[in-house]
């Protein structure tokens, strides 16, 4: 096959081609083998079915003349007719040993004209001998037959014998011959296998050898190559081999996405390299901007308590010498000092979550849910709100107990600000362990008969500073479920509002359970009554 086209062939092109040129091969040695051993089974049964049977049939024939020979001479000396017997019997067995032997012989010519001669010659023998002398004894029992006439008989059966003879070397050469010839084509046969044989497996390791070096080779140099680059060195060409036509195509592939991938990978590695500039900036700016923060609000409550006192101490001196509208500006300056100092102490509050080392230690949330609503407890007391826990005990968590009863401070504060004006308050908290994305989680919640959030505003709500009310509504800073959901995830949760629950407001969050903690119901709890 011409080069050219070796190298269009694929890896499937090769397969074919090694396993045609191995069929090719076994189909020839089978066609040759058969030959060889059809030859040689025709020359063995040459033998065995042809001369040796010849031969046998030979010796009865020889056997019958003899018989009627002797025959022919007892009968002319004693005139006993017993002895034409064998006689007649021998022409029956001659003629039956002949057509035996020309059945066994049609296709040797050379060795049935031995036998023409000897019938040709056993009949004369009759004519001129066996029957006149059978006609020549005398009903009296006398034997006319001359002597002449009985040493020509006796000269054509020598003349007979000699041809037997003649029949049997001629015979027996004919068998040496034909099993020389099967010999000799047995080696010959025996000869030719064997280099079909050998032929076979070196044509087989031939193809193998070509198959290893146009395909075998080529994947697993490109199979290197790949796996080299996988393993960080992008900085390897693929070279693309001559042949098969597919890998060719597939080295060519595999490197134009290397190619890709480098070009890809140093844009990967500058924008890696400007992100973690930023990042670090970032940090340094957050780090500076809570420090501020932190400061900043420390230095403003000295001068907010000094403008509130002031302001105290001018209504309470100089009440008296001025008008509504002087003590009501005196009063909106207390009110917005006081409102300044709650809201520096929320952004203290804020700032601190995640930023100062905080307590990690094991938790009782029924012990932070208690310190939470004994900080509530004048404005549970003044809204007359129900609070609904659950029966049993609820869990044991890893974390930061102050954290925690802040969280539960803000939550159930929330829901009793922001109340309906024709109900009494309800909160009822809940709690149930799950199997979450990343484990283990206790899922609590806290619900209320309250005004609600709308489902526009249910992200809204966890945003610093964002309020959905007026101040003259409801009091707050906004910070509060920001805060609420900064404490959550610094424990390693997640806090949302739940929008199928329609009767107020439900906030439900989560906790991880931790790997040696597990305390707590491990089913939804029921909730009852238990007002505080």
């Amino acid at each position: 096959m011409h080069p050219l086209r070796l190298e269009r062939l694929t890896v499937r092109g090769w397969q074919f081609l090694v396993l045609f040129t191995m069929g090719v091969m076994v189909l020839a040695g089978a066609l040759v083998g058969w030959a060889l051993l059809h030859r040689t089974d025709q020359m063995s049964r040459a033998v065995i079915d042809g001369i040796g049977p010849a031969r046998v049939a030979a010796g009865q024939l020889q056997a019958a003349l003899r018989d009627q020979e002797t025959g022919i001479r007892g009968y002319v000396i004693t005139d006993d007719r017993q002895f034409l017997t064998p006689y007649y019997d021998g022409q029956h067995e001659e003629q039956a040993a002949a057509a035996e032997m020309r059945h066994r012989l049609d296709r040797r010519p050379d060795l049935t004209a031995d036998l023409d001669a000897i019938e040709k010659a056993a009949a004369k023998w009759r004519a001129t001998y066996a029957e006149p002398s059978i006609e020549s004894v005398a009903p009296n029992g006398r034997n006319v037959t001359n002597r002449p006439a009985a040493e020509r008989g006796k000269a054509e059966f020598d003349h007979l014998r000699t041809l037997f003879d003649t029949q049997n070397a001629n015979l027996a050469a004919a068998r040496t011959s034909a099993i020389d010839d099967f010999q000799y084509t047995e080696v010959w046969r025996d000869r030719v296998l064997g280099a079909m044989v050998l032929l076979f497996f070196g044509t087989a390791a031939a193809l193998g050898i070509l198959m290893r070096n146009a395909v075998t080779r080529p994947i697993a140099a490109l199979t290197a190559a790949c796996r080299r680059i996988t393993e960080g060195n992008f900085g390897e060409t693929i070279s693309r081999p001559r042949r098969p036509r597919d890998i060719r195509n597939m080295a060519v592939d595999v490197e134009n996405m290397r190619e890709r991938l480098v070009e890809e990978l140093e844009v990967s590695r500058s924008a890696r390299a400007l992100l973690d500039e930023q990042a670090a900036e970032l940090r340094r700016s957050n780090a500076e901007l809570e420090q501020f923060a932190y400061v900043a609000s420390h230095d403003l409550q000295e001068p907010l308590r000094k403008v509130a006192s002031f302001c105290q101490l001018l209504e309470k001196r100089y009440g008296d010498q001025l008008d509504g509208r002087g003590i009501e500006y005196i009063g909106f300056a207390v009110d917005g000092a006081k409102r300044m100092q709650v809201l520096i102490n929320d952004l203290l509050t804020f700032s601190r979550v995640g930023r100062l080392g905080t307590m990690q230690t094991e938790v009782e949330l029924d012990v932070a849910l208690e310190a939470g609503l004994a900080n509530l407890a004048a404005a549970v007391e003044e809204a007359d709100a129900e609070i609904v826990r659950p029966p049993g005990p609820l869990p044991q968590i890893i974390g930061d107990p102050t954290l925690l009863t802040m969280l539960w401070q803000n939550l159930i504060g929330n829901a009793i600000k922001f109340r309906h004006q024709d109900r009494r308050p309800r909160v009822v908290v809940d709690c149930e362990r799950r199997t979450g994305e990343h484990g283990d989680e206790w899922l609590l919640s806290v619900s209320d008969n309250g005004i609600g959030i709308a489902e526009e505003f249910t992200e809204k709500v966890f945003v610093i500073f964002q309020r959905l009310h007026g101040r003259e509504v409801y009091s707050g800073t906004g910070v509060g479920l920001a805060l609420c959901k900064k404490i959550v995830e610094h424990h390693g949760g997640t806090i949302w509002v739940d929008t199928s629950y329609t009767d107020g407001t439900r906030l439900r969050f989560t906790l991880p359970v931790p790997a040696q903690v597990g305390a707590g119901p491990t089913s939804p709890a029921t909730s009852q009554g238990a007002h505080e």
